[in-house]
């Protein structure tokens, strides 16, 4: 018997939303807890970069791993097991006393949520239908959305009411939660179980890498999702606090909105791929339209007079969602089977990039003297997003003149087959 949608909703997708909302929150969270870090450890900006850049790099060393598991044990028991880790990091990372404790938390969470995304993408191909996939990934994506939500003006306000750590006891206990939520609701379906050999397994993963056609688009949706990542998870609380000179609780405002509109943009733009698409326009055309915008927006943050703040940054994040269509698009140039190492594959380079990107920019602004107050050189600030916004524009760049090279390899495989 077919399952209903109402069946898939709620046995499939809220679950893996969940999962989804605490992986979010966690790799935000530290943009409006930065200064209470910084107060009880003492850290530097590399440092509190490098900490808080430690949920990218654990997050990405499981990547491929990670397709593996999902194409030949399926999404439930992969995010169950790891969750169980997650949970645990949060619980170190709410007692820990100094910068190596904190370190080895927030990678043992990194590690823990390193499934939230793309076990949901692989249930979702195997439990909704091809077309459905940009629209269903793009709700995925806003209840990570609401989990950066949660991150702000709601973290805050529990700040006056308990301390960063027991922000972080908290939800360690909601991500056991989350962990039995996915384990003991999530259906098991027959394709969810792959009896293909592990070299063959392997094989995939080579196939996926030495394609063209992901190698073409891959840097692009990189380096867009990196400087996403990097500034909305820690940079943008100092920016906004140090170059805007906005207090905690506007920053904390600001940062809500921002993820307000995150959540608008991974529906709308979601919705909008898929249904260009039926009109015939590609769905990666319409994902890389949204992160010229978005290279647009950060060109603003940079030149724009702070009167501009309460405009500029939600925009920021509303484009800055637009790189994660190309998921899908990319999922759809590969065979189904393939669909986790696919989209494992993107997340490996994403999150690499996002841990360098997080932790450089810290670096850079660290290059400034310190003011008196604790404030950062407003000029460091602009110095490293002025290179992540180069590094991107160099990508795009790629991205158009790449085409060439991938129909030549097209038609040079085409008369090697014949």
């Amino acid at each position: 018997m077919k399952p209903s949608p109402l069946f898939i909703i709620v046995r499939v997708f809220f679950p893996f939303a969940a999962g989804y909302f605490l992986s979010y929150l966690y790799r935000v969270v530290n943009a409006v807890i930065a200064p209470d870090l910084v107060g009880d450890i003492g850290l530097s900006p590399s440092a509190l970069g490098l900490l808080t850049a430690t949920y990218f790099i654990s997050f990405a060393s499981f990547q491929l791993p990670l397709g593996v598991l999902l194409d030949r044990f399926g999404p439930r028991k992969t995010e169950a097991l790891l969750l169980l880790f997650a949970g645990t990091g949060a619980f170190l990372f709410s007692r820990a006393d100094g910068l190596l404790g904190l370190i080895v938390g927030r990678a043992l969470i990194g590690f823990g949520v390193s499934a939230c995304l793309m076990a949901s993408f692989k249930a979702f191909t195997i439990w909704f239908k091809r077309e459905k996939w940009p629209i269903v990934n793009g709700f995925q994506m806003a209840s990570g959305g609401f989990g950066a939500l949660a991150a702000t003006s709601p973290v805050q306000a529990a700040l006056a009411i308990t301390d960063w750590r027991g922000v972080f006891l908290i939800l360690s206990v909601l991500t056991f939660i989350a962990a039995a939520a996915v384990f003991l609701v999530v259906p098991e379906r027959e394709t969810d179980k792959k009896n293909e050999p592990l070299h063959r397994q392997l094989r995939g993963i080579r196939e996926v890498f030495s394609s063209m056609l992901f190698w073409r688009a891959a840097p692009l949706i990189t380096m867009s999702q990196a400087a996403f990542l990097s500034i909305q998870g820690l940079w943008a609380g100092p920016w906004l606090r140090d170059v805007v000179h906005l207090d905690r609780t506007a920053v904390a405002d600001t940062l809500f909105w921002v993820a307000v509109a995150m959540i608008a943009g991974f529906i709308i733009l979601g919705t909008a791929a898929e249904r260009l698409s039926r009109i015939g326009v590609p769905i990666m055309v319409t994902s890389v339209a949204g992160m010229m915008t978005f290279m647009g927006m950060q060109f603003l943050v940079l030149l724009a007079p702070a009167s501009w703040t309460t405009i500029i940054w939600p925009l920021f994040g509303f484009f800055g969602t637009s790189g994660i269509i190309a998921y899908a698009a990319l999922s759809q140039t590969f065979p189904v089977h393939l669909s986790g190492r696919v989209t494992t594959a993107v997340n490996l380079l994403v999150f690499v990039a996002a841990f360098s990107s997080q932790w450089a920019i810290g670096a850079i602004i660290g290059i400034w003297p310190v003011g008196a107050d604790g404030s950062y050189a407003v000029m460091g600030y602009k110095a490293a997003h002025a290179i992540m916004l180069a590094i991107q524009i160099t990508s795009l760049l790629w991205f158009v003149t790449a085409r060439m090279f991938v129909r030549e390899r097209g038609k040079a495989e085409n008369r090697w087959k014949s």
